[in-house]
């Protein structure tokens, strides 16, 4: 004999909110432009695609403590001055907790109503009475529903607690921002259709020893996943960065051995970031080959490069490659620059200090063309840059103001053209 415990069959309460719906042809649809929310925010405003949607779901990751809720707290503060009534329902933090934040942020909190609750019927109720234009949940791993026989941050409560919220923002049209937890490995915690289901994906991240926060979009159904937000945590919460450029070259010293300046791509953003490397002699019988802010692989494949079609014995050497600013760079248009800095370092030679590069290095050390040329050399002009060292098969279609483009074919020829010989170096600081 086994006991066996018999649940009542109880009808499906989603079913009740989804409203009644009849097949339409699709030529037969009003096409309705959304009209975006600026969110007080350009740099999120940037990101979301020009600002929120009504209805949207909007899912934010990121690493404990990054600044997910202080980021939450100030659009809230934002919305609730300009548009009207807005909803904060933590499931972490206690109301005074969130007062002493908000003070510290130097946020009043007029027509900003807090709500510590967990269970979402609830909160759901009270957001019926509210009416408000923006709701905030922190975070969709704390709250649960009582029909469900599972704790709060299950799999199954985490994805029916998101179709419970995506279901009430279509059906208020009202904007819906979530914060969720993210796993070591860095994705967010609880099922992978949680990503499915919201209208936008966000990741809020930055190196925890860098006061500088990048905020990427990997999901976005109302505009580019190729947009990026920078922003500076302070002391009085997050503030805007307009010109990241300027800040990571704020520190770089003039005719420097190892360092070289390029041009890379956030998003559709320009920036201007220095690129490090140092070379010694190794110590052990294997060589070392450390790499902070550029893809390991990448390393190695521009060393073998340097090595196997420019001579340079770098067998011996210790390579530490490193991105000043915590930023990481992901594409290949900076190989070219990397390779400058170690040859630089290794022969002990600077980089002409006006000059930056800008080039992805084949196997065969060859130059190879990279996106958007043109907005890159505009960046570098607007900072003072006078030369650039670009892929030649790049030049036909490309109009530079205010910089020179320097076209080299291999790197080789990049090597000669960027490095500044000794005796000129001298000469200039005897005249100095």
């Amino acid at each position: 004999m086994v006991e066996q415990a018999i649940k009542p069959i109880t009808t499906n309460q989603l079913s009740t909110i989804a409203p009644l719906s009849v097949p339409m042809e699709l030529a037969c649809v009003e096409a309705v432009a959304e009209a975006c929310w600026p969110v007080g925010i350009a740099e999120l405003s940037r990101v979301l695609g020009g600002g929120l949607i009504p209805g949207s779901l909007v899912l934010i990751g990121g690493e404990p403590g990054i600044g997910k809720s202080t980021l939450l707290l100030q659009t809230a503060s934002q919305l609730a001055q300009n548009r009207g009534v807005v909803a904060y329902a933590s499931g972490e933090e206690t109301l005074h907790q969130i007062r002493i934040r908000a003070k510290r942020l130097g946020i009043s909190g007029e027509r900003l109503y807090l709500l510590a609750e967990t269970n979402l019927e609830s909160i759901i109720e009270h957001l019926e009475r509210l009416k408000p234009c923006l709701v905030i949940v922190d975070s969709i791993q704390s709250v649960f529903l009582p029909e469900i026989e599972s704790s709060s941050g299950a799999i199954t409560q985490v994805r029916e607690c998101t179709i419970r919220l995506m279901r009430w923002a279509k059906q208020m049209q009202t904007p819906v921002l979530i914060t969720g937890h993210v796993t070591k490995e860095g994705a967010i915690a609880g099922p992978r259709i949680l990503e499915h289901i919201v209208d936008t994906v966000l990741y809020f991240e930055g190196e925890f020893f860098s006061s500088y926060r990048l905020l990427r979009s990997v999901k976005n159904r109302f505009g580019s996943t190729n947009e990026v937000g920078i922003f500076e945590m302070k002391d009085k919460g997050l503030a805007e960065v307009d010109n990241p450029s300027q800040i990571f070259l704020a520190q770089r010293m003039e005719d420097s051995i190892g360092s070289v300046v390029t041009a890379t791509l956030e998003g559709s953003r320009p920036l201007m970031v220095e690129v490090q490397a140092l070379t010694s002699l190794t110590s052990f019988g294997l060589p070392r080959r450390t790499a902070n802010g550029v893809d390991f692989g990448r390393l190695l494949l521009i060393a073998a490069v340097l090595t196997r079609r420019l001579g340079l014995k770098l067998s011996n050497q210790d390579i530490i490659i490193n991105v000043t600013g915590g930023i990481q760079i992901k594409e290949p248009a900076a190989d070219m620059a990397i390779a400058l800095a170690i040859a630089s370092s290794y022969k002990d030679k600077p980089v002409n200090h006006e000059m930056t590069a800008v080039g992805e290095v084949g196997l065969s050390g060859e130059i190879r063309t990279v996106p958007q040329l043109e907005r890159r050399l505009s960046e570098a002009a607007r900072l003072g840059f006078k030369k650039c060292l670009v892929p030649r098969s790049s030049m036909k279609n490309v109009h530079a103001s205010g910089i020179e483009p320097i076209p080299v074919s291999t790197l080789r020829e990049a090597v000669l053209l960027g490095l500044v010989s000794k005796a000129a170096t001298t000469e200039t600081d005897d005249m100095e």
